[in-house]
């Protein structure tokens, strides 16, 4: 229902109730002057009877003779007669008022009538707009209006656009699970192979042992068999941190990973994250430079940002080479806490840079080591903790990882 037609509905409703009240407001003054007519014939016959007591009987006689019936305490009451019987005659104010409450009642019932039938309409488009919704049908925008039922026509516009939402977000969760499981039985295709490789050479090497003829074949098939028990043992440890880290990642799209969010040094996630990959860094001969740059706080929790840092610090130290460093810097303004951890590497592969948070993804020019979820890992815990993170090459060569946590 549109505002012009509300407006003349409201124009309709207040002549028909005018009209109404006018129709009254004639009827009462009716009475009124009745009444005053009433007491003016009643106090003219009292004066003159006494003026004149023998015209008592002619008065009598007089007002017998145009049919009055009195109301009210004075002398035309003594004789039996009413305001309503008298001697008036004019009824056009009467007939006004009538027709007046007549006309005013015809158009009420028409407004009445409009305003259901503007209703009745007004439901039957947002039920067929649910109809069609329920079948599938797509894309249905509502012809905005300004009416009572405005607002029922937004609350249900939004609840069709959540419930969209809602679905689209059910089908790429579908979707995702689908490609997730792929990805995990890839990842357990590998190791398993590998072992059930390893395993049958070990058997072969296990009759050699037992069919050598000389000592040094004898020792010649235990090295290989030793060989073949350590790729075992390293297949057996991939499979073993491939599961924690698929129950991590399950529990952090289940929404069921706790964070202990409290006040922590920007300075002490860093020199942790560190201190934990020293080793590491100094097998591989790279340095790394966390500065000391003044106290700032973020609301985090330590230990599952530490090991986002580590995952990101980790990444700089294998895509760089020995003899050069992973570098550190971190600022304050008044949105955000900013993380910088680069390297003195090639940089990212402009192929690999849109993909790199994606899990199991792993660049062309990756080592071998590693499943391809750190990064993915490292981007959850960021952005479960009010934070975001990008990545990019730097004008001067480079990869590196910028960290945001906002501090609303």
């Amino acid at each position: 229902m549109s505002k012009k037609s509300n407006i003349k509905i409201m124009v309709l409703f207040v002549l028909s109730v005018s009209l109404i009240v006018a129709a009254m407001t004639t009827y009462l003054l009716t009475l009124y002057y009745r009444h005053v007519c009433f007491h003016i014939l009643g106090g003219f016959c009292e004066s003159m009877i006494e003026n004149n007591p023998d015209s008592r009987q002619a008065v009598l006689e007089l007002l017998k003779t145009h049919d009055f019936h009195v109301t009210g305490e004075n002398i035309l009451s003594n004789f039996g007669y009413y305001p309503s019987n008298l001697g008036i005659t004019d009824t056009t104010a009467l007939w006004i008022a009538v027709l007046a409450f007549f006309v005013g009642g015809i158009l009420f019932l028409f407004t009445f009538c409009y305003w259901h039938r503007k209703s009745y309409d007004r439901i039957q488009t947002l039920t067929g707009y649910l109809e069609k919704i329920n079948t599938g049908v797509q894309g249905l925008v509502l012809e905005s209006s300004d009416d009572e039922f405005s607002k029922l026509q937004d609350e249900i516009y939004k609840t069709v656009t959540e419930l969209y939402q809602t679905r689209e977000e059910a089908l790429t969760a579908r979707n995702n699970f689908a490609e997730n499981l792929s990805n995990i039985a890839h990842q357990l295709k590998t190791p398993i192979t590998s072992i059930s490789l390893t395993v049958q050479m070990a058997k072969e090497h296990l009759d050699d042992i037992h069919t050598a003829e000389t000592p040094q074949e004898h020792t010649s098939m235990a090295c290989k068999m030793h060989a073949n028990i350590k790729d075992i043992g390293r297949q057996i440890n991939r499979l073993m941190h491939l599961e924690e880290a698929l129950l991590l990642l399950s529990r952090i799209d289940a929404g069921t990973l706790a964070l202990d969010r409290k006040p922590t040094d920007v300075f002490t996630i860093l020199s942790l994250a560190s201190d934990n990959l020293y080793e590491l860094f100094m097998q591989k001969g790279v340095l790394i430079e966390v500065p000391e740059m003044g106290e700032m706080n973020i609301n985090v929790d330590l230990n599952w940002t530490m090991e986002a840092v580590m995952n990101l610090m980790k990444n700089c130290m294998e895509a760089t080479g020995t003899g050069t460093a992973v570098h550190c810097s971190y600022e304050k303004n008044p949105l955000y806490v900013q993380i910088r951890i680069w390297d003195e590497g090639e940089g990212f592969a402009k192929e690999d840079l849109p993909h790199l948070f994606e899990r199991f993804y792993r660049g062309e020019n990756a080592k071998n080591t590693g499943i391809g979820i750190g990064l993915s890992f490292s981007k959850a815990i960021i952005e479960m903790q009010n934070g975001i993170i990008r990545a990019f090459n730097l004008p001067n060569g480079g990869a590196c990882f910028e960290v945001r946590f906002y501090i609303r």
